[in-house]
């Protein structure tokens, strides 16, 4: 169907025999080489008229000769690019492709054209000088593998994490950039079963990061880590990688207390929410209440606070939510600090009993 199908004519070749149809439906370049200058002349001319809605009748079409095999090539599904001298300039990259990959070629930002490439599966842009990605990525619907790892990015944005990349991206590897901290809706991305994370400069990770029930493969080596959040807990890996990260010792003994007694309003009513599972949205509340409610902390009880709330740091075995644990330090050990809240002087008095008689 060539009717008010044809996006684009590419004719600066012609001369030289070449030629580019890119249609709409389907979106594909068809892509002419070799040809005898007239009668491409005269097929692109048909093509213009056919695309106008003109008769069959009246185009300026010949007899047709069935092209052989070897003049017909296969939209082409991959391209690997590993030099500066090799990238493409001049020319489209073909919308047909499912893997690419544009390394060692000192990008300082991802290329516009790349981001019309609606097909891609994989896109490795390792080893350049990207700093910051365009929202515009997240249009990649069918991205399952992003390789970011060499680069100088500074942040990963909330905007990608709420976009279509949340139920297509499996692998993701960011290690090796200038990261400081991930955003809150990054553990939106739950269709991730690898991340790498290592040699950035990671001060905390994602304090949701247990909503990541896909996760397999966990590497945040050589970060800043001095501590792992509590729903870290919930992740269930195969493979876990935290080593040459400054963890503090934890110290149950000295808690870091927030409590506000008596408990504000707010307070009541944040936990209340949480607690006994009420819906809530920013149709319903102030969008920074909603962004509150979603990092509410958990106690040890089960029950939730807000900005109430005593913090502590207790000891974890890495086993307990990875199969295979790479040793976090030099010292042969698999354990870590990770955060752990309560509620009231209640429930840390009972746990303080229940560590003191086990030690």
């Amino acid at each position: 169907q060539v009717q008010q199908n044809v996006e684009r004519l590419f004719t600066r070749f012609v001369e030289e025999g070449k030629a580019t149809v890119r249609l709409r439906e389907p979106a594909v370049d068809l892509c002419l080489s070799k040809a005898n200058v007239t009668n491409l002349k005269t097929f692109l001319s048909a093509v213009r008229l056919a695309h106008q809605g003109n008769d069959a009748g009246v185009l300026p079409l010949s007899p047709l000769v069935p092209a052989k095999n070897s003049d017909v090539e296969k939209p082409k599904t991959k391209m690997i690019i590993t030099s500066r001298r090799d990238y493409p300039l001049t020319k489209s990259f073909p919308f047909s492709l499912e893997h690419l990959q544009t390394s060692y070629c000192k990008l300082a930002r991802i290329d516009a054209r790349v981001l019309c490439l609606r097909r891609l599966r994989k896109l490795d842009l390792s080893h350049n000088h990207i700093k910051q990605l365009p929202a515009t990525l997240g249009d990649l619907a069918c991205l399952q593998e992003l390789d970011l790892h060499d680069n100088h990015l500074e942040a990963f944005s909330g905007a990608l994490c709420a976009s279509g990349l949340q139920k297509s991206l499996q692998f993701l590897d960011l290690s090796q950039n200038q990261i400081q901290a991930l955003p809150l809706e990054f553990c939106q991305l739950r269709a991730l079963v690898r991340l790498r994370l290592d040699d950035n400069a990671l001060l905390r990770l994602p304090c949701r990061i247990g909503q990541l029930s896909r996760l397999r493969f966990l590497s945040a080596a050589r970060n800043k880590l001095p501590f792992l959040p509590s729903d870290f807990r919930r992740l269930s890996l195969e493979n876990l990688d935290l080593f040459g990260n400054p963890f503090e010792q934890p110290n149950p003994l000295a808690p870091n207390i927030q409590l506000k007694i008596p408990s504000t309003l707010l307070e009541c009513a944040a936990r209340a929410t949480v607690n006994h599972r009420i819906p809530y949205g920013c149709h319903l509340l102030p969008s920074h209440l909603c962004q509150d409610l979603e990092v509410a902390k958990t106690c040890r009880c089960g029950g939730a606070c807000l900005s109430s709330f005593i913090q502590i740091t207790v000891t974890m075995s890495l086993h307990h939510v990875a199969h295979a644990v790479v040793l976090v330090d030099n010292m042969g050990g698999t354990d870590a600090p990770v955060l752990c809240y309560f509620c009231s002087l209640g429930c840390y008095s009972q746990f303080l009993d229940r560590h003191l008689q086990s030690n």
